[in-house]
């Protein structure tokens, strides 16, 4: 009997790093458990919503939140090391801007509509992460936008609206009414919640966990 399919929710922002190896760490999970189907679902989540729409200043963010720039770099070396051992690069030296991220989630949704939001998301991530890419830039994000496969010409056209601020916005606050104050933040088969990057071998549990609860919900539902 074939095993049941599962979707995990993903609440992520692109901005957090521990959402960039979350990411790399949940499709290790489901390539654990490749009998079991899955389907990712992004959902937007805003770890700094008191950044405006031009973004800020790494410097001034940096020292905004954590302090300084030197206390920083001290929490960046253990992200630095724990990216690397997922074949990621962080490479926080190269970021100048903070953006505000609700063009990046406006973005991701438009990708959803071709089924490419997990490649925009990646891309907006490595953008960022490891490139030092601005993403308050129209220009970056429409480029990034083409990268994997939409309309450079119609995303520059969308991103200079307001078309589904709104909604992202929305998403967003109902990931924060809903008790979710962290992220990454796994919700499997909306009946089992994982907060933080957790190991691969943890989250394929999870998957296992999810799948096996929908078999009995199927099989009392006979």
């Amino acid at each position: 009997m074939p095993s049941p399919h599962v979707t995990v929710d993903v609440v992520s922002d692109v901005v957090c790093p521990w959402c960039f190896i979350g990411k790399k760490r949940i499709e290790q999970a489901i390539a654990l458990k490749p009998d079991i189907p899955v389907t990712l679902r992004f959902h937007p989540y805003f770890l700094n919503d008191w950044i405006p729409r031009e973004g800020i200043s790494r410097e001034q963010y940096l020292i905004t939140k954590f302090g300084s720039v030197e206390r920083y770099a001290q929490i960046a070396e253990r992200v630095k090391a724990a990216a690397a051992e997922e074949g990621l690069v962080y490479a926080p030296d190269k970021i100048s801007r903070q953006p505000n991220t609700t063009d990046c989630h406006r973005l991701i949704l438009w990708a959803s509509k071709s089924d490419n939001e997990a490649r925009m998301k990646q891309r907006l991530m490595e953008l960022y992460f490891t490139e030092g890419g601005d993403l308050t830039n129209n220009d970056v994000l429409a480029q990034a936008a083409a990268d994997v496969g939409l309309d450079r010409a119609e995303i520059s056209r969308l991103l200079a609206t307001e078309q589904d601020v709104d909604i992202v916005g929305q998403q967003a606050q109902a990931a924060k009414a809903s008790g979710i104050d962290g992220v990454p933040c796994f919700i499997f088969g909306g009946v089992l919640a994982v907060s933080g990057a957790q190991a691969p071998d943890y989250l394929a549990g999870a998957i296992e966990r999810a799948a096996e609860e929908a078999a009995k919900q199927t099989a009392a539902a006979k």
